[in-house]
């Protein structure tokens, strides 16, 4: 006999289910990877996450696993190409912007910063856990915070509600419901 694992959202479609098991709200400490999070999170903005990770792979594949200098690198001939993948969110001010970001995070790397450093001195000290739909906050005072501190570096698409979706999915904040077999103590 199998246990039943209560899942807080995902339920049903297998990429979603191990998107949910395996990766959302799992702390990440790399810079290529928040920065892949904050592109996809600023791809996801007006539609659904699914959306997003249906497209993942292939998101990965055409921003060379988003490396940021590759990407930082893109021109005008770049853009064209991806305005034309349909494999990808072809919305051009998301892409220019994700060039952009490639570009700001070079810039703090250069200056000695790190994304990880950044993102993770606003990571709430105390967090209340959702104990249904009604507790999600769509942004945060860390969120706000964070979203006016990656403008500043020169970051695009990462107003405060999309931040704050980036700092659960990168583990910042632990948003699984109460119920959920993956909720903390």
């Amino acid at each position: 006999m199998t246990e039943e694992r209560v899942r807080c959202f995902g339920d049903g479609d297998p990429l979603y289910e191990r998107y949910h098991d395996e990766e959302w709200g799992v702390p990440v400490h790399d810079d290529r990877r928040l920065f892949e999070k904050l592109v996809l999170e600023g791809f996801q903005a007006g539609l659904s996450w699914i959306t997003i990770l249906r497209k993942r792979e292939r998101f990965r594949e055409v921003f060379a696993g988003f490396d940021a200098q590759t990407v930082a690198g893109f021109d005008d001939a770049d853009v064209e190409r991806l305005m034309a993948d349909a494999g990808i969110v072809r919305n051009r001010a998301k892409i220019l912007a994700a060039i952009g970001n490639a570009r700001a995070l070079l810039a703090m790397q250069a200056s000695g910063e790190s994304l990880d450093q950044l993102m993770w001195s606003h990571a709430p000290a105390d967090h209340a856990r959702p104990r249904g739909w009604e507790d999600y906050a769509a942004s945060t005072p860390e969120s706000k915070a964070l979203s006016k501190a990656l403008k500043a570096r020169g970051f695009r698409f990462v107003g405060p509600t999309t931040v704050y979706a980036a700092m659960q999915s990168c583990g910042l904040v632990d948003d699984h419901m109460a119920g959920c077999w993956r909720a903390t103590a």
